[in-house]
């Protein structure tokens, strides 16, 4: 390499670093491939659900995905993981307080019932129950008891 390239470091004029685009920076639906449209079809779709209606659905999911942790599924035991419950009840409950005030009465309550009842779910299922205040969530939600 000689002395005017190292001067010059990486860029255009070497191969080490990006060239610089050639067109306008593009929205990411129109980044997105051309040849794939059934990716193109579900970004629209995305991006055409409502913020509360997305809040709600990805709720939703969580509440599921902690009462099966929880061992409140048919097979009972053979899901339970109270680590995994842990982790999703501390999301699901930093998820619904931060959007409460968004979500409007209606789906707060709802959502917050559903997360006091894993919250519940996951003391009784503890061998060893966490101090109140200590548990899964209560640090965004308060004791739960």
């Amino acid at each position: 390499m000689s002395s005017n390239d190292q001067a010059a470091g990486p860029g255009p004029s070497g191969s080490d670093g990006p060239e610089a685009p050639d067109e306008p920076t593009a929205t990411p639906l129109e980044r997105l491939p051309e040849d794939d449209a059934g990716v193109t079809d579900a970004a629209r779709d995305i991006a055409d659900v409502g913020a509360v209606e997305l809040i709600t659905t990805v709720s939703v999911h969580l509440l599921s995905a902690a009462a099966l942790r929880c061992g409140l599924a048919e097979e009972g035991e053979d899901l339970k993981d109270l680590d995994e419950a842990r982790t999703i009840i501390n999301a699901l409950a930093g998820l619904v307080t931060a959007a409460a005030p968004d979500l409007g009465d209606t789906h707060a309550r709802v959502l917050r019932d559903g997360l006091r009842s894993v919250q519940l779910a996951f003391r009784e299922a503890s061998v060893v129950p966490d101090r109140p205040g200590d548990g899964p969530g209560e640090k965004y939600t308060g004791a739960v008891t």
